[in-house]
């Protein structure tokens, strides 16, 4: 199967969307096909063998639609073209159009309204009827022209049989429109027809639909701007610094892999590298929602995008183009913002029939009408009038506005949500799963407790990190970044050392001291009594930490309690979730009792240990079994079977590559926070497109019924065309308006 991206052009509603993805799915070998509204994008799914791409794009232009490649641009590129969307045109022709429409109603309407009102005899009804009616016809006809695209682009669809939103306001402004110039040319026979033209009435529905169109599109333009702002964060120019150290500023798009470039406070980051000198603080905001700056220091990978707070830094550059933090990021976020969440299918049933139904609607209202008595007048107001309030785009934009915003808003918190079904699924978790290591816990060990005997932990720490200097071992590498944390001089070096393997470290001084540190094992070896502190050990080991004893020529002197610490933020999310009714889950490799302990400092619920890695996807398995929603946060490359298994898979950014690959939801920050936060952000969306989408329906179920004179027999009222055409408007803004609510929302 092979899934490609294409950008469908000439699209105005949901029934343009349902038509597109109608027609593809015809194809026999299509497998999937989704077509986004507000991004003007589909994503198909096919059998190569069956499927060729050129019928794909003879299918949807039969259909009466553009097609073309969605082919990938550079980050500058895309930011203009984000900026220059359809839709962000100029607001002239609907100022033209309103100040025709507004003369056209003083003219059409004014003497009515108000007595006296002046209107020049020259086109007073009155005195010269056909006049009257020939200036109405020419402004009417003005405006229509400004607006010619509705016509254009409604009668072409209509002809393809896929009608749409525009071919509703085609068909009820040329009815208005045909009528009232029929009516022009029989009021040299009957002057009392003057009162029978509806000129006013198609050329104000069109001036309110089109202001209606340019508000919506002002409207779904914000809510691409998660996306606009992170494609703006590459700068445009950076300071190339050359072999010969001459520095010299270049166009960021130019830098390859392997170039040295200069970092000056204030500046951004052009792309993924590593500091080389210098030291800083850097603003990651953007990326992962931290508002904290980050140290960077020798060794420290930047990321692209992000801002240089104070010092100067040299950094290596390791990452350009497609393969930066930041284009995997837009990568991740335009993907999700394409795809349907499964909320959308209803609503895309409905508009795949809306503009037909719509239609016959209008036509049988008119005929019952006209078979009650009344006149052609009357039945034209009913038939335009259920033709210009009926609202399809309401219907269209209830999901991807809301899946646009909301992915946006998780992406400016550092939580990338992979699609719109991961965003749906996500507010239905009954059970998060976590791992533990890198996940609850930092994933490093450090130095948790330090016992003396006889001496200062100072001075402790001091001979524990002088013998663990020479080693590379992770945990003698804990003891020496905690004794530099402490401010301990460990410049003295051993003349002689030994590292015995599975036990520690046995170093000799230049002084003729001799130093041990390791494990119970290594003191039996040496002979070392450890009676004082064995206890304490015993304690320790049950809590699944590593204890490392240090002697000084015989003697003990006391020992350090190892161990993956728990994260800052871990208790804290775990409360969090519980009182969001989510039960917490430890799935864990390690030992029982080290599981129980960080699951004890952490409220977790239930802890299941000493699990093999293949065994977790298993587990997961289970717990879906048992009718859970289950979410699978983990960060390892072990992680990612029980990942892929999980209702929602949630990667902590940090993890392997696998890990995120094989996620829904990546967390940027590392944050066990963000899995609440992550959950928060869905019930949030989910609850904005319910609403939306009860709008919508709520709007049409009332409003045709309405348009089509249902009120009528109750007081008389009729509904004119001019107010179902701003009702038709008002429906599309108050959707996406409701949608970029979500921006002022905290997780």
């Amino acid at each position: 199967m092979r899934t490609e991206i294409y950008i469908i052009e000439g699209m105005s509603c949901a029934a343009c969307s349902a038509a597109v993805e109608r027609v593809t799915r015809k194809i026999d070998g299509v497998e999937s096909s989704q077509v986004n509204l507000i991004t003007n994008k589909m994503t198909i799914t096919y059998d190569e063998g069956k499927v060729a791409p050129e019928r794909i794009c003879t299918a949807v232009e039969k259909a009466g639609f553009g097609i073309k490649p969605d082919v990938p641009a550079e980050p500058e590129k895309k930011a203009e073209k984000v900026l220059k969307e359809k839709g962000d045109g100029s607001a002239l022709p609907i100022i033209a159009a309103a100040v025709l429409s507004a003369i056209l109603l003083y003219i059409s309407m004014g003497h009515m309204m108000v007595d006296n009102l002046p209107l020049p005899k020259i086109i007073h009804p009155d005195f010269y009827p056909v006049n009257f009616a020939i200036t109405q016809m020419l402004l009417s006809l003005s405006v229509l022209i400004i607006g010619k695209k509705y016509f254009i682009g409604g009668f072409h669809s209509l002809f393809h049989l896929n009608p749409n939103m525009d071919s509703l306001v085609a068909i009820g402004c040329s009815a208005a429109f045909i009528y009232s110039l029929v009516m022009t040319y029989l009021i040299t026979d009957d002057h009392s027809l003057v009162h029978q033209l509806y000129y006013e009435s198609a050329a104000v529905v069109l001036t309110l639909i089109m202001l209606g169109k340019h508000l919506e599109a002002r409207s779904k333009k914000k809510t691409k701007g998660a996306i606009k702002k992170l494609m703006e964060l590459t700068p445009e120019t950076a300071v190339f610094v050359g072999a010969d150290g001459v520095q010299r500023e270049v166009p960021a798009s130019t830098l390859k892999v392997g170039d040295t470039v200069l970092i000056k406070p204030g500046a951004r980051v052009p792309m993924d590298g590593v500091v080389q000198s210098g030291e800083s603080g850097v603003d990651e905001s953007m990326l992962t929602g931290e508002s904290m700056p980050v140290l960077k220091t020798a060794g420290s990978d930047v990321t692209g995008g992000s801002v240089n707070l104070n010092g100067a830094l040299y950094v290596k550059i390791t990452r350009v183009g497609e393969d930066t933090t930041l284009s995997k990021i837009i990568k991740f976020v335009e993907e999700a913002q394409g795809k349907k969440a499964p909320i959308a299918k209803v609503a895309d049933k409905v508009a795949g029939i809306f503009v037909p139904a719509v239609i016959a609607i209008a036509v049988i209202s008119a005929i019952v009408w006209a078979i009650l008595g009344k006149d052609i007048a009357f039945c034209l107001k009913i038939f335009t009038s259920v033709l210009v309030i009926a609202c399809p785009c309401a219907l269209g934009l209830a999901t991807p506005t809301a899946i646009m915003v909301g992915t946006g808003l998780g992406a400016t918190n550092g939580i990338l949500i992979r699609s719109g079904e991961a965003l749906e699924h996500t507010h239905k978790t009954q059970i998060a799963v976590l791992d533990k290591t890198g996940t609850l816990t930092e994933g490093k060990p450090t130095v948790t407790e330090v016992l003396a005997v006889g001496m200062d932990k100072s001075e402790l720490i001091r001979l524990a990190a002088i013998a663990e200097n020479v080693s590379d071992h992770p945990l003698a590498h804990a003891v020496v970044e905690y004794a530099r944390a402490k401010g301990a001089e460990i410049t003295e070096k051993p003349e002689g050392f030994e590292n015995i393997s599975g036990m520690g470290i046995v170093a000799t001084l230049t002084s003729g001291e001799r130093l041990c540190a390791g494990n119970l094992r290594l003191m039996e070896k040496e002979e070392i009594d450890v009676s004082p502190l064995s206890g304490e050990g015993e304690r320790l080991a049950s809590y699944g930490c590593s204890v490392i004893y240090v002697s000084q020529n015989g003697a003990l002197c006391g020992l350090l309690g190892i161990a993956d610490k728990l994260k800052e933020t871990s208790k804290a999310a775990i409360e969090r979730l519980r009182t969001m009714g989510v039960k917490t889950v430890m799935l864990t490799g390690d030992n029982r009792l080290a599981a129980e302990y960080i699951a004890k400092q952490a409220g977790i619920d239930e802890v299941i240990a000493e699990v093999l890695p293949e065994e977790k996807a298993g587990v997961i398995k289970r717990l879906q079994e048992e009718g859970n929603t289950v979410m699978m946060v983990g960060d390892g490359i072990n992680d990612a079977p029980a990942l892929a298994q999980a209702d929602i898979g949630c990667a902590i950014g940090g993890g392997s590559d696998i890990a995120i690959e094989s996620a829904d939801i990546v967390l940027m920050k590392s944050d066990l926070g963000d899995v609440p936060r992550a959950i928060r952000l869905s019930r949030l969306t989910i609850t904005n497109i319910k609403e939306n989408l009860f709008w919508a329906f709520c709007y049409n179920t009332i409003g045709i019924p309405v348009a089509a004179g249902a009120l009528y027999f109750i007081n008389g009222l009729l509904l004119s065309p001019m107010i179902g055409g701003l009702a038709m408007s008002l429906s599309s803004i108050c959707v996406v308006s409701n949608a970029l609510r979500l921006k002022t929302k905290k997780l």
